[in-house]
């Protein structure tokens, strides 16, 4: 199934958390902070401007992205958790 944001939304795959500490000891799922970080999987067409215009946006699938612990809302597609956030909401994008 594909999914495709409206407007200036965007899809986001949030990335795993740590099973493990630093130290070897492995953490239950309920110990398991979730991570802030994950991998855009569809954008939107764009921001629509108060005159009409439509603004692309910056990020495109595949790259990988920092956003605040609460932004987005969490939606389930075939067994899947995604986020779908403005593109806004997104603090950095991580380089590799």
């Amino acid at each position: 199934m594909a999914i495709t944001p409206l407007f200036d939304r965007i899809v986001v795959k949030r990335l795993e958390g740590e099973e493990k500490t630093a130290g070897g000891i492995f953490l239950p799922d309920a110990a398991q902070e979730k991570r802030q970080e994950g991998t855009v999987i569809a954008a939107g067409g764009g921001r629509l401007t108060d005159e009409g215009a439509i603004l692309p946006l910056e990020l495109k699938g595949g790259e990988r992205v920092l956003f605040g612990k609460y932004a987005g809302s969490e939606i389930k597609l075939e067994g899947e958790t995604y986020l779908v956030m403005r593109e806004d909401e997104v603090l950095a994008v991580v380089e590799s």
